[in-house]
């Protein structure tokens, strides 16, 4: 599961067998987790964040879709 970035108590990330999927990454802080689409960003599920934590994560996703874009492309070719 390579993290890409640690931020505000979230950790972003992907697992290393998801490479025939699109580009996307996951967050989780605690046990709630989220997975959002990069190209365009869009929140494909949610488990425990509120609906103000998803509009951050969204917000954070947007921030930083180039460096998450990158390290999925650099991982899996």
């Amino acid at each position: 599961m390579p993290t890409v970035l640690r931020l505000l108590g979230f950790r972003f990330f992907f697992y290393s067998n998801e490479g025939t999927e699109p580009a996307h990454i996951h967050v989780e802080k605690g046990d709630c987790e989220a997975k959002f689409w990069l190209e365009p960003v869009e929140l494909v599920y949610s488990n425990g964040f509120s609906a103000k934590e998803i509009n951050q994560l969204r917000e954070l996703t947007l921030e930083h879709q180039q460096l998450f874009n990158k390290a999925w492309h650099e991982y899996f070719g």
